[in-house]
């Protein structure tokens, strides 16, 4: 049987084959420090599983609206109003099955053939293919450490043509964790304003800055804001996050819910009302402190090791290290990470093309006595 033609352009994760790999490693009886997968290591706060129990007690595992249960659409509001001192209003909420669901909401609503949507190369692999999945084109303009990885309002004039339907910011990112400053985001979004361009801004880590302030896009009410329960909340396997949308684009975005997923999960929403109150919010604030030391200790320790640095990640969990003075090729030198001293990593090939042969992306989502092991290997590994 023949495929769509879209399928063509969808290549494979392939952290997930290594990932494979290390789990055979594993059951081999093999030792592997997980620093591959994009998850953090804590178990969801307790007072979040426990609504989450109660809630299937209550009997809540039917379908809630489109857009979400109106009191988790409250809350978020509330936490973008106590966090980031933003207004948003609850009805431009629509909660989703975590943020794919979210950003293909909104890709599904401004792009299509013929359309192009801009992204930073490197950059998280499923934005690019979601814009593939819409039959729209992924323009993903090349960064460098020189704009700290991120799009600029100069590349986006020197790439923008009368098909750039959307522009997609992704702050701090994946894989780079860098984040943009307030005043190149607002330069970038008064000329989408002024040139008819949807803004799509993927605030996912930011509740995980470390470095500055978290500024969110929602300062703004023409905006389309993707975020997630997954990494600061903690929720990853709850499958939950939520899109801020313009008050012209809801009605279209709520059939396309309907038709799409019908509802995000019910007792994960009623879970996630937990996640704002005072006990959770300790706990996560508990655990940003600790992932920041953890990106704080392996910083130098990867320099000292001969790994390339140039820009300091702002939040989320990821280093994006230069290896060119060790190879010239990522995935291999991943490959033999993995084999030889038991250490997973992901090379850059999943994240783009632009110098994706010279970098990993090293994910500190394992305690601190396991980073300080996974150096040690590693100096070990380069002293032979």
């Amino acid at each position: 049987m023949k495929t769509a033609a879209r399928m063509d352009g969808i290549a494979p994760f392939h952290v997930m084959d290594i990932l494979a790999r290390a789990q055979t490693l594993q059951a081999a009886g093999r030792d592997i420090i997980h620093l591959e997968i994009g998850e953090p290591d804590f178990a969801t706060p307790q007072p979040i599983i426990e609504a989450g129990i109660a809630a299937l007690r209550a009997g809540h595992t039917h379908y809630t609206g489109a857009l979400g249960l109106p009191a988790l659409r409250e809350a978020i509001a509330g936490f973008y109003d106590t966090r980031w001192q933003a207004t948003v209003a609850p009805t431009h909420i629509l909660v989703t099955p975590g943020a794919s669901g979210a950003l293909l909401l909104a890709l599904g609503l401004l792009a299509g053939p013929g359309d192009d949507v801009l992204m930073a190369d490197p950059g998280y692999p499923c934005n690019r293919h979601f814009a593939q999945f819409c039959d729209a084109r992924a323009i993903t303009i090349p960064v460098d450490a020189d704009s700290g990885f991120q799009l600029t309002l100069q590349h986006i004039e020197r790439h923008a043509t009368p098909a750039t339907r959307a522009v997609l910011i992704a702050s701090p990112s994946n894989p780079t964790g860098t984040a943009i400053s307030a005043a190149e985001l607002a330069r970038i979004h008064d000329w989408c304003g002024a040139h008819g361009v949807a803004l799509i801004v993927d605030e996912i880590y930011l509740a995980l800055t470390y470095d500055g302030d978290e500024h969110s896009a929602a300062r703004w009410d023409d905006v389309f804001i993707v975020n997630s329960f997954s990494k600061y909340f903690l929720m990853t396997g709850w499958r939950l996050g939520w899109l801020v949308a313009p008050a012209w684009a809801l009605e279209g975005l709520e059939r396309l819910a309907q038709n799409l997923f019908l509802a995000a999960s019910t007792p994960a929403q009623h879970a996630a009302l937990a996640a704002f109150s005072s006990a959770s919010l300790k706990e996560l604030e508990s655990r940003k402190a600790e992932l920041h030391a953890r990106r704080d200790y392996l910083m130098p320790a990867l320099r000292a090791c001969g790994f390339g640095i140039p820009v300091q990640p702002q939040g989320a969990f990821y280093i994006y290290a230069d290896c060119r003075t060790l190879t010239e090729d990522s995935f291999i030198l991943a490959q033999t990470l993995l084999e030889t001293i038991g250490v997973a990593t992901t090379p850059g090939l999943d994240f783009g093309q632009h110098h994706a042969q010279h970098y990993l992306r090293i994910a500190y989502t394992q305690p601190l006595p396991r980073l300080k092991e996974a150096i040690a290997r590693l100096e070990n590994f380069l002293a032979r």
